[in-house]
Order: structure tokens, then sequence, then C-alpha cells
């Protein structure tokens, strides 16, 4: 039963670090955008990049590596 005085507080400043950390994040933006990257991972890239066997064989010299 001792345990109890324990454990009740800790998770008290357990909980109201996870609520700090939640405000913080929804103040930040980081839930503005939710659709955007799952988006952006569909799209394709404007230039491919090459793969080290037309790398090594000559094709695509004029495609620059970023």
């Amino acid at each position: 039963m001792d345990i109890l005085y324990l454990l009740i507080p800790l998770s008290l400043v357990f909980v109201a670090i996870i609520a700090g950390v939640f405000l913080w994040a929804v103040k930040s933006g980081q839930f503005e955008d939710m659709e955007g990257p799952a988006h952006r991972i569909l799209m394709d890239d404007e230039f491919p990049k090459p793969t080290p066997e037309s790398l090594s064989s000559g094709q695509n010299e004029d495609v620059s590596v970023r």
C-alpha cells in the first residue's frame, strides 16, 4: 500500500510531461499538414536518381547526382 504514495505522484508527473510534449507539438505546427507527406510519397521525382549500373556503363552521363 505504501508504494501507491510513490506511484501516484510519479504517474501524475509522467502525464504532465506527456501533456507538455503534446502541447509543444501542437503549438509548433507538427500537425498542420497531415495529408502532404502522404501525397508527396506518391509523386514521382522529376529526375530519377541514376543507379550504380547505369553510372558504370556510361549511360545518363548528363544527369547530375543530387
